[in-house]
């Protein structure tokens, strides 16, 4: 279901506000992936549900005041930006649809991912202390 752009617009900015670059269109999508996501990203699958809500934006949130973060923030909006969100899912092919979610890339290679099932019953704390861990762990150097 695609939602009013009045309502969707907060939950985006939500993201932009801490620094996440949107990514609207498949072109951006593949610009990005061929182009920065060598240094490192970090890719929220934005949704307009309680759990992104709830959870996963405020996590995202907690999460990049990490001193220890990729080099990029991204996001792109499920529901929403119909072709950017299937052009980054096919960036991680393997892993089932979900939204919200997560992932890492380093060296332009899927290293860690957050699926729906592991921020929806969980609190935003939780998911941040799981992401500030996998920052840690891939981008320490």
């Amino acid at each position: 279901m695609r939602y009013s752009p009045l309502l969707v617009r907060p939950m985006r900015d939500e993201m932009t506000e801490i620094g996440f670059t949107e990514l609207t269109t498949s072109d951006q999508v593949q610009e990005f992936m061929d182009n920065q996501a060598t240094e490192g990203a970090f890719v929220v699958i934005n949704s307009v549900c309680g759990c992104a809500a709830g959870q996963a934006r405020p996590g995202a949130r907690m999460a990049v005041q990490n001193a220890k973060r990729p080099a990029h923030l991204v996001t792109v909006f499920a529901g929403q930006d119909l072709e950017a969100t299937q052009k980054m899912r096919s960036y991680f092919a393997d892993v089932p649809p979900s939204s919200p979610s997560m992932a890492l890339f380093r060296n332009g290679e899927l290293v860690y991912f957050v699926p729906r099932h592991r921020i929806e019953n969980r609190e935003a704390a939780e998911v941040a202390a799981d992401l500030e861990s996998a920052f840690e762990r891939y981008f320490a150097d």
